[in-house]
């Protein structure tokens, strides 16, 4: 395939909302990543971009910044008790191989993303001067023809039989229920000690009002984007599939608390709004 001129559209949202948590938000911040900035380079005027003051903005920058301090967190934590892989699905412009090597050069990790994306982000990284350490492997799968993640992990040398944690966050809406279920019984059959963190997003009619308003217009604007959501879930739906698919636990982790570990006495009154779920499954 030819060498691609941009990213992923998404990827490139999320980057942003990213930075634009350290550039607006008062300190204390809950992640501080202008890396995805410099990767994106989005120009001048991004700031005044529709997507990046729209309706709800500081809530959807801060749903961002806190999925993932939440599952660096708990790689961390699981690193600490013998964890030695980490796989990120769908990673878009992930940074967190440029910003913790001190963590991630503990194990191995696993960027999983479209080859377009990855061979422009590999492009990226090179020109801003940071090199693709040994224990970060990206694994490109050309999904829409078929590859299977999994297969393409293991030819890069990950090994199943090896505790891992596996994120996928910003991804299940994007993919039908079957595709999430194959997922979980795929991360399921991982060795004891696995864990899989992934975010799911709430039908509309479980949102307040004003978060549904802000909601829709997400919707309007993947729908618009070519990336419409397909898959939407209750948390007790989202559990219940977890066990269905073989994992021993399943836990159900709110925004509220998130923002009880991440947001507590800020005075802008900032947190992630109840759109976006976690769940953390246990092998």
């Amino acid at each position: 395939m030819g060498e691609p001129t941009e990213p992923d559209h998404t990827a490139v949202r999320v980057a942003l909302w990213r930075a634009l948590h350290v550039l607006e938000d008062a300190p204390p911040h809950v992640l501080e990543d202008e890396v995805g900035l410099k990767l994106a380079d989005p120009g001048e005027g991004w700031r005044r971009r529709g997507d990046m003051t729209m309706p709800g903005v500081a809530g959807v920058r801060a749903a961002m910044v806190a999925r993932a301090r939440f599952v660096e967190d708990l790689v961390a934590e699981r690193a600490d008790g013998g964890v030695t892989q980490y796989v990120i699905l769908g990673a878009g412009l992930d940074t967190f191989a440029q910003r913790r090597p001190e963590l991630g050069s503990r194990i191995r990790v696993f960027e999983v993303d479209q080859p377009g994306t990855q061979a422009w982000k590999r492009r990226r990284l090179a020109e801003l001067g940071y090199d693709v350490p040994s224990w970060l492997t990206l694994v490109p799968v050309d999904f829409e023809a078929g590859d299977s993640w999994w297969d393409r992990l293991a030819a890069e040398g990950f090994d199943p039989a090896r505790p891992t944690v596996v994120a996928s966050t910003g991804v299940s809406m994007y993919l039908t229920r079957e595709t999430n279920a194959l997922t979980m019984r795929q991360v399921a059959a991982l060795a004891p000690g696995s864990v899989f963190a992934t975010t799911f997003l709430l039908p509309l009619d479980m949102l307040e009002p004003d978060q549904r308003q802000v909601q829709e217009f997400s919707t309007r604007g993947a729908a618009a984007a070519g990336t419409p959501f397909i898959s939407l879930y209750s948390p007790d739906d989202m559990r219940q599939a977890a066990l269905d698919a073989g994992f021993a636990k399943a836990v159900h982790v709110s925004p509220d608390e998130l923002a009880a570990r991440y947001f507590a006495d800020r005075a802008d009154g900032l947190r992630p709004p109840r759109a976006e779920q976690f769940l953390v499954a246990e092998v």
